[in-house]
């Protein structure tokens, strides 16, 4: 799974730079992609992604300190970004320094900033990579909540989860109009989930399925 997501990765930011002049991906967190990263910080990816137009978002943050554990972005930091030779001005984390609200709405002007759609219109990233919870939460947008439900906000302040703690994390919206969107999911734990998602019966608090119900599939 790793090297398949590792080689994913690649091939789209190659095809994102020959037609579009960079490369956008919004990372997830967990410890499910936790090998694919450390797989891009050694041959044949470190040397084969274009790093110099690549730009780093991602999908969800904990609200807690980067060096912490728990910290998405403190272990992609880890995991690859100290060894890859991307600028950090390349490098978009999500940031709780002021509350979990202004520091979505910081993040949303950001993307926003970056990708300048047209009115009315939804930044595209050329990736999305997420994971999936046994609940049927991807990002942190967990079942039951009403950010699952946002249709104009594309980021959100959400507290949830495991840990239960504050959270940021972009909405199905922005989501559903990547590119390209792969859910990256191994482990016994998650087969009931992974079949609930691709099953005719709609399950409507679970956001894995409403996600995978907008893209058609």
């Amino acid at each position: 799974m790793a090297l398949e997501g590792a080689n994913i990765f690649t091939a789209v930011a190659k095809q994102a730079v020959n037609q579009r002049g960079n490369f956008s991906v919004a990372l997830s967190g967990g410890s499910t992609p936790r090998l694919m990263h450390r797989m891009l910080a050694e041959e044949p990816y470190i040397f084969e992604n274009p790093w110099d137009k690549t730009h780093l978002f991602w999908v969800d943050e904990r609200c807690v300190p980067k060096n912490n554990p728990a910290s998405n972005y403190g272990n992609a930091k880890r995991d690859f970004l100290d060894r890859v030779p991307i600028p950090d001005s390349q490098v978009h984390p999500m940031s709780c320094d002021q509350t979990p609200e202004q520091g979505a709405k910081k993040y949303q002007s950001e993307i926003m900033n970056f990708f300048r759609p047209k009115a009315e219109g939804f930044p595209v990233f050329d990736l999305i990579l997420l994971g999936i919870g046994s609940d049927g939460h991807i990002a942190s947008l967990f079942p039951g909540q009403p950010a699952v439900q946002e249709k104009k906000e594309i980021v959100l302040a959400v507290k949830g989860g495991n840990p239960d703690v504050n959270r940021i994390t972009m909405t199905l919206p922005i989501i559903g109009h990547a590119r390209h969107t792969v859910i990256l999911a191994s482990g016994e734990e998650k087969a009931a989930v992974i079949r609930s998602v691709f099953e005719e019966d709609y399950v409507p608090r679970m956001p894995a399925k409403k996600l995978v119900r907008s893209l058609g599939m």
